[in-house]
């Protein structure tokens, strides 16, 4: 698991550090100049190495690169943008010290040709718009060619959303110091970083005082979380789920959960259907349970009968927006005594009313697009999608359920204020049937003993890592959601 901070944990870190641990400030800027210019020697960059520099403590990282660069040989051009009057004691201090050395400091950008350009002018903290001669100077590093490194994080992105604050700076690397940064994680903040770095320079887990981030991702070994199979077992042993899905030519999207459910490694699956889709789905998967309605009259008692000893459900994909989505839904809500995953047209029903979710005190699982939330809300995508965390926090925090909002980069939250965000997965899994998938892996990690939230959070994770397999057979344009469920095992198969 690997954190990810906002800008105010972070600087709650960097105090922590130095007024708790009495590493002081002027230390950590010394290291985070020494791990950029490991970059630079190992890239074996060539002089006339432009860094930019504002007026705050990433200016002073600059400005510490500069000095450190000018002792090892090199001839930097250092430019600062800014007042003296606005530098932080760190900055001061590190442009006092260029000054002894004579390392000339420009104030504008001379126009000649760079191998590098290293942007420290605005770090973490900013939170306005760039404007006026900080605008105009990031446009010119924009233009100029040459390596481009940015230090701790792109100037104009913000650190907690990963919004593009007027302008940004684009990078080839960005190192950043101590933890990676929501906003490196996020769209579009991500697509400005480059490769992103991140250097130790002192600032260690001690330094969050006990109050541990929130906001985390994964990485592959946390894959060890995944249920463990045992050597003495039987089917019970990993769980029986209920899927209800597939209303009438929609079969697909049963037999793709189901199907991604087995791959993953349950018991049994019972996916409860429409009767038109029997034939088709015990010819595609013959390994599922079926149960089949062929009324409305019938659906209440067989359904029911098979909610009795499951260990989880999901309810939504391909069962169309009908009334009888709603009411299965209703009997599903009203009913479980396991943990309920709604994706698809189960949400669709949920949006024709929200309040039914305060009718069960079983976990709720939500897994929307952002077409789907924007009916579950009422807000429209464009605000949503610029706002994901606030969204799905402001969500949690009113229904008190598990939110896997699906995008580029899919966030899974909860009431506890728990937030995961997710970055595997490619842009070929933008395809139907894929979040039946997610559906059938999310179910069958819950139904395999993992606690809600952290089922969700290793689905999409194990989802995006299987897509990642998929699009290195089948290329991001043929990749289809049958795919994604090869590539569940290709994933696990190598940990196992």
């Amino acid at each position: 698991m690997e954190y990810l901070l906002d800008s105010k944990t972070m600087k709650s870190c960097d105090s922590a550090t130095a007024n708790y641990f009495g590493l002081p400030s002027i230390v950590l800027m010394e290291r985070a100049a020494l791990s950029v210019i490991e970059l630079i020697q190992d890239k074996k960059m060539k002089d006339n190495i432009l860094v930019v520099c504002g007026t705050g403590n990433n200016g002073g990282d600059g400005l510490a690169i500069a000095r450190i660069l000018y002792e090892r040989g090199y001839k930097p051009i250092v430019v600062l943008i800014g007042s003296d009057d606005s530098l932080t004691k760190e900055a001061a201090i590190q442009k006092k010290i260029l000054e002894k050395y004579k390392i000339n400091i420009e104030s504008t950008i001379p126009q000649i040709e760079y191998t590098t350009i290293i942007d420290a002018l605005f770090g973490i903290g900013l939170s306005r718009e760039v404007e006026g001669i900080y605008y105009e100077n990031i446009s010119i590093m924009n233009k100029i060619e040459g390596c481009k490194i940015a230090i701790d994080i792109p100037s104009g992105i913000s650190a907690d959303t990963g919004k593009v604050l007027g302008i940004a700076f684009q990078a080839d690397y960005t190192i950043t110091f101590g933890f990676s940064k929501i906003g490196l994680v996020l769209y579009p903040g991500c697509t400005y970083c480059g490769k992103i770095i991140v250097k130790d320079i002192g600032i260690t887990k001690d330094s969050f005082l006990g109050e541990l981030p929130i906001t985390f991702t994964y990485n592959k070994k946390d894959l060890q979380e995944l249920p463990k199979r045992k050597f003495y077992s039987n089917k019970g042993t990993y769980g029986k789920i209920l899927i209800i899905a597939g209303n009438i030519n929609m079969s697909g999207a049963a037999c793709l959960a189901g199907k991604s459910a087995y791959f993953t490694g349950s018991g049994l699956v019972n996916i409860f259907t429409s009767s038109e889709n029997r034939i088709i789905l015990q010819s595609n998967l013959p390994e599922a349970v079926l149960t089949c309605f062929n009324s409305e009259e019938e659906i209440e008692e067989l359904l029911l009968e098979s909610m009795e000893n499951v260990d989880a459900i999901a309810i939504g994909p391909g069962c169309g927006d009908n009334h009888i989505t709603r009411k299965l839904l209703e009997l599903v809500i009203k009913n479980t005594k396991v943990p309920v995953v709604i994706d698809a047209d189960g949400l669709n029903a949920l949006s024709k009313g929200n309040e039914l979710l305060t009718e069960t005190d079983q976990p709720i699982i939500l897994t929307p697009h952002l077409g789907e939330m924007s009916r579950l809300t009422g807000d429209d995508v464009g605000k949503i999608q610029s706002a994901l965390l606030n969204s799905s926090k402001q969500w949690v925090n009113k229904y008190k359920s598990i939110l896997v909002l699906k995008d580029a980069r899919t966030i899974v939250t909860d009431s506890n204020n728990r937030v995961y965000i997710n970055r595997s997965g490619n842009n070929g899994m933008a395809t139907a049937g894929s979040g039946d998938v997610l559906t059938g892996i999310i179910t069958s990690l819950i139904g395999q003993g993992k606690k809600p939230f952290e089922a969700a959070s290793l689905a999409v994770y194990l989802h995006g890592l299987a897509g990642d397999e998929a699009r290195k057979k089948y290329g991001v344009y043929s990749l289809m959601a049958s795919h994604i469920i090869e590539g569940i095992s290709m994933v696990l198969k190598e940990i196992n």
